[in-house]
């Protein structure tokens, strides 16, 4: 199973402008998004506080110590502690060019994955795509996700409310998406990644409290990738165009993680 980040995450080059705001939300249950300090200024007759903008050139002071914590705008992906999964103990590892890439470019150049990832050729296309991620600033994170001691596959998380892909849908604040390919053609058809799907985003959902969901946007022809999210809790929210396919949605909610 293989994700492709046809929008090419942002990687702190450019922001969105505020001509390129998201439309109305497709599923009618973003329409409304009041915190509660925003709520009692409002009763009290205070004036409420700015709302949070994806325009990372206007940070209020908090977000802009957010940022200064975070580090690489993503709670320090490094540090998160592994996960249990069924099929043995899994965690991420921030991606080192040095070390990974051989692996990365092969995985890049199984038909599979090319087709969706469009990064088949030479080890120095996989490294250009890797590199931007990694000299940016840290909005998208590029990890292998090590099952038990082994590499197996490749993770971008991403925030997606900085990132073009929230001119396409109504973000959030802090929403994180993910992009994901499967490494081993074995591992592909039998589950794996729905679990790892699961897994990751309770990951995110555990190590950023800030984010209140998290995303995702294969291509809707992918018919095993939107699948394996919806068996991971995802809920399919709408389809979106963006800029070399047509996406299929997906939204996992903090509020619904142990319903779905």
């Amino acid at each position: 199973m293989s994700i492709h980040p046809d929008h090419r995450p942002d990687t702190g080059t450019r922001t969105a402008a505020a001509a390129d705001r998201p439309p109305a939300d497709p599923t009618g249950d973003d329409t409304l998004d009041l915190r509660v300090g925003d709520l009692v200024a409002l009763l009290t007759g205070g004036q409420p506080a700015p709302s949070a903008t994806p325009d990372a050139a206007s940070d209020s002071p908090s977000e802009s110590a957010d940022r200064r914590l975070d580090g690489d705008l993503l709670d320090s992906v490094a540090s998160w502690a592994p996960a249990d999964t069924r099929l043995g103990r899994f965690r991420l590892a921030p991606v080192r060019l040095a070390r990974d890439l051989p692996l990365l470019a092969r995985w890049m150049n199984d038909p599979a994955v090319a087709a969706f990832w469009e990064l088949a050729g030479p080890d120095t296309v996989t490294a250009d795509h890797v590199r931007a991620q990694l000299e940016g600033d840290g909005r998208s994170v590029p990890c292998l996700g090590v099952l038990d001691s082994t590499p197996m596959s490749y993770f971008e998380l991403y925030r997606a409310d900085l990132d073009p892909l929230s001119r396409a849908y109504p973000a959030r604040p802090h929403d994180t998406g993910i992009h994901l390919l499967l490494g081993g053609a074995a591992d592909r058809g039998r589950g794996v990644g729905t679990a790892l799907l699961r897994a990751v985003a309770d990951l995110v959902l555990d190590h950023r409290p800030r984010c209140t969901r998290v995303v995702a946007e294969p291509d809707i022809r992918n018919t095993p990738s939107v699948s394996a999210f919806l068996s991971a809790g995802f809920r399919y929210a709408a389809e979106i165009d963006l800029p070399d396919k047509r996406a299929a949605l997906m939204i996992r909610d903090r509020a619904l993680r142990h319903v779905l």
